[in-house]
């Protein structure tokens, strides 16, 4: 431990000729390779990185670089040679930040080349950045302190480096109004912005498929609820379903609300960036509230395109089995039956619950990481995948809990036929609801709907992370 102490918290402000660096190293490496046969396996490397610094935990990234010869092993030759050329890559990192060339580097320069990258980051949060890599109190950061503090992270330039410090996520879980995650102006040059988009797709597509029996049962418990005198529970809604349509039932209506993944995603992130620009003055600039109506606008322009297949999506999970062959026959029916106005009914409270969703949603993720990273950091700028998790969790689930009412007057808009008689306007449902139902009847289906998001985001955070190296997307 008094090792680990010596080489990873102390300043290296000493290691200047080659001979103390190599000592430096070495004694680095001993300290990695527990067991002392001279070579360093990747269970060794993932202990030794957690007692560097939690969050470069990124085992696999660095073995990968450092195994030069794929044997398995790192001995070290292959660790020297790993140092040296990240060494080289640390430099001309070091300078781009180093503005006035005078050895040190501080907040003001930090903010200029993060606002050059497309990241806007207030001196606060620049100071963090300080703070997390200074060992002598300074508030500046020199070469040494740069140089051993970035040694075990895989990041190779300034870019990659920038992207750690600005560590985010979007997270698909099925809902459609969540708030994107920004795309820097190095994104869109290297054209990574789609690749992630791709992987999110994906991974947005799975979850949703995971969860989509909840997602069925919580439309059903909000449609089925208005036209029954009994309650359904969770469990006797599965069974009737099953009972009705058999297993297979349990996903009717999860192939179009697959299929809007794309172009709702395209959309929104589009739709995003632009109105990012018109409310900021210099384009770039762009603070929580301008975030917040970014997104919301965003999240209304999509939804509005996309709209109808979030009709057809309720019909094909509230319809009985043989009602409709599929999407496109359920499409032709509608159209025939009800006329051209069907694809929008429930759009007014849809776009309502836009507000409240993004606006809890993001406030609550922002504060919840904001105020960890405050108070348990410990000097870190980047919360970690379980923190995140947390984060977006939470949020979510508050963001959903107080759109809900809306979202159940939307879906039993929807669901309504045209013969149907009584309540047809927003206004007349939401008497009814509470005439027949009471305060609780706008949370009926609620259950299901918070059952599904803690799953939903871990499945969505891990097919991510699995299939983004397919597509080629890295995060830097």
């Amino acid at each position: 431990m008094l090792r680990w102490l010596r080489v990873f918290v102390l300043p290296a402000a000493t290691c200047h000729t080659d001979e103390e660096d190599y000592l430096h190293y070495k004694n680095l490496f001993q300290d990695l390779d527990h067991n002392g046969d001279g070579v360093v396996d990747i269970l060794e490397l993932q202990e030794g990185l957690k007692n560097w610094n939690p969050s470069f935990a990124r085992e696999k990234d660095i073995y990968k670089t450092v195994d030069t010869n794929a044997d398995s092993g790192l001995n070290f030759e292959d660790f020297m040679r790993y140092v040296k050329d990240h060494e080289r890559k640390m430099t001309l990192a070091f300078n781009s930040l180093d503005k006035n060339n005078d050895g040190i580097i501080e907040t003001s320069e930090i903010i200029a080349v993060l606002k050059s990258l497309g990241i806007n980051i207030s001196e606060t949060q620049a100071k963090k950045i300080i703070q997390s890599i200074d060992r002598d109190g300074t508030m500046t950061v020199d070469w040494d302190e740069w140089k051993n503090y970035f040694l075990l992270h895989p990041a190779k330039n300034i870019d990659e480096i920038a992207h750690f410090w600005k560590r985010s996520t979007m997270i698909d879980i099925g809902e459609s109004i969540a708030i994107p995650d920004d795309i820097t102006e190095q994104e869109k040059r290297s054209g990574n912005w789609w690749k992630r988009l791709v992987a999110g797709g994906i991974a947005g597509g799975v979850a949703r498929t995971c969860m989509a029996p909840f997602d069925r049962l919580k439309v059903m418990m909000q449609v089925i609820h208005s036209l029954q005198s009994g309650k359904m529970r969770l469990l006797d809604g599965f069974k009737q379903m099953v009972k009705e349509g058999g297993i297979l039932s349990l996903w009717r209506g999860n192939g179009v609300n697959v299929l809007k993944i794309a172009p709702e995603t395209a959309l929104k992130v589009g739709t995003y960036e632009q109105y990012k620009k018109w409310l900021s003055s210099d384009g770039a600039k762009i603070g929580i509230i301008e975030r917040f109506i970014s997104g919301s606008l965003a999240g209304a322009t999509a939804q509005t395109c996309i709209y109808p297949m979030e009709v057809i999506k309720t019909r094909l999970a509230v319809g009985k089995t043989g009602q409709y062959s599929g999407i496109i026959d359920c499409g032709k029916q509608l159209l025939k039956q009800e006329g051209a106005r069907a694809f929008f009914k429930g759009y007014i409270p849809n776009l309502l619950g836009i507000i409240p969703y993004a606006g809890i949603d993001l406030c609550v993720y922002e504060h919840l990481k904001n105020h960890w990273l405050e108070h348990h950091a410990r000097g870190s700028l980047d919360p970690g995948i379980a923190i995140l998790l947390g984060c977006s969790t939470l949020s979510n689930a508050c963001g959903q809990m107080a759109s809900f009412p809306l979202n159940l007057i939307r879906t039993r808009m929807q669901a309504q036929a045209l013969e149907e008689k009584g309540t047809t306007s927003m206004i007349q449902l939401i008497q009814d609801i509470y005439n027949k139902e009471g305060k609780r009847g706008f949370f009926r289906g609620v259950t299901p709907n918070i059952i599904k998001v803690l799953p939903s985001v871990c499945i969505s955070c891990v097919t991510f992370e699995k299939v983004k190296g397919h597509v080629g997307f890295t995060e830097k």
